[in-house]
């Protein structure tokens, strides 16, 4: 019987234990990168539509906002006890460091949120999505202000080209509806201006969330449970004496509330912690071809269910924020060696 060599023997092995290898997590992690960022494209894409389709305009905005608040604090405490990271946490929290990191960001949240639900009613879904992707411009300008994170070039230009597309769908989308509405301010006033005033909330909220985690080095998911429960309680102050604080002392707080109101509420706080996944695993770039791909879902899902093609001025706009964003995340800031 021929010999076998010990290079053979080598390889037989090495070929058997690349066969019994089990799965790596390289490739665990790459399977639930493609799982969240699935699951977000679909859920960002279809919010609208859904909150649009399942809230009626019975339902008091304050209440939607707390019960998605409520939501969001239940999955991120979940979150912290599968990493095993809550007992820790709740040793080492303090009220004066959570106030600090968390406090504001808390308060402007809970004031954008109220806004969006204002917006998703008065604007039509592929519109809405559009205008609220301005947030980008916002993001990019407080996190310079405020952490002296510099743009690209490209990036410059790409975020004029959203502002371009944001002021077309503003005029044009205003304009055209305001010809057939009783009342010509309507999709102005509560539709374009809330939505545009929350996503400079938004990237004011998000630079100082970027700050408290890089400076403060404070943990994410603890930010969620903080941010929630200091909105919530800076909106149940706002709403005592506010027209959505009568309604619900009057009709009661699910007043308008169907079973099926909670799709929107539950899918808006999950997609939150989705958010937080999508950018851990996989950063930035992945989450800029998300919203890219929401883009698309939201149009999509709008022509199927409503029947309703895009308006010129989307069908215009559409491949500018488009274009925009994938610039964006395309062409980072790259440090020069002088600046080393």
């Amino acid at each position: 019987m021929p010999r076998i060599s010990d290079r053979q023997s080598m390889a037989v092995g090495k070929s058997n234990a690349q066969k019994s290898r089990p799965i790596s997590p390289e490739s665990n992690a790459s399977t639930k990168v493609w799982l969240f960022s699935l699951l977000l494209t679909l859920q960002y894409g279809a919010q609208p539509l859904i909150s649009k389709r399942f809230t009626s305009k019975e339902v008091i905005v304050t209440s939607s906002v707390l019960a998605c608040e409520v939501v969001k604090v239940i999955c991120a405490l979940l979150l912290l006890a599968k990493d095993g990271s809550l007992k820790k946490l709740f040793k080492e929290w303090t009220l004066v460091g959570s106030l600090t990191a968390s406090g504001l960001p808390a308060a402007i949240y809970a004031l954008q949120n109220s806004l969006l639900q204002i917006s998703y009613r008065n604007l039509d879904s592929l519109t809405f999505s559009m205008l609220n992707q301005t947030k980008l411009f916002f993001t990019a300008l407080f996190t310079f202000i405020i952490l002296r994170q510099r743009q690209s070039i490209q990036q410059v230009g790409a975020l004029f080209l959203l502002i371009i597309a944001a002021v077309l769908l503003s005029v044009g989308e205003g304009s055209s509806k305001a010809s057939s509405s009783h009342n010509p301010d309507e999709v102005l006033f509560y539709g374009i201006v809330p939505v545009l005033v929350a996503s400079v909330l938004s990237g004011l909220a998000s630079a100082l969330c970027q700050w408290a985690s890089q400076v403060k080095k404070h943990a994410s998911y603890l930010m969620t449970v903080e941010m929630s429960i200091i909105g919530s309680l800076c909106l149940l102050v706002s709403a005592y004496k506010s027209p959505d604080g009568l309604a619900i002392r009057k009709h009661g707080f699910f007043y308008g509330w169907t079973p099926l109101t909670w799709i929107p509420v539950v899918l808006n706080a999950v997609g939150g912690i989705l958010v937080g996944l999508v950018t851990s695993y996989a950063g930035g770039v992945r989450k800029g071809f998300v919203i890219v791909s929401a883009l698309l879902v939201t149009a999509l899902l709008q022509f199927i269910f409503d029947g309703k093609p895009p308006s010129p001025y989307c069908l215009v706009a559409l491949p500018l924020v488009v274009t925009s964003i994938s610039i964006y995340q395309k062409y980072p800031y790259r440090v020069k060696k002088k600046e080393i």
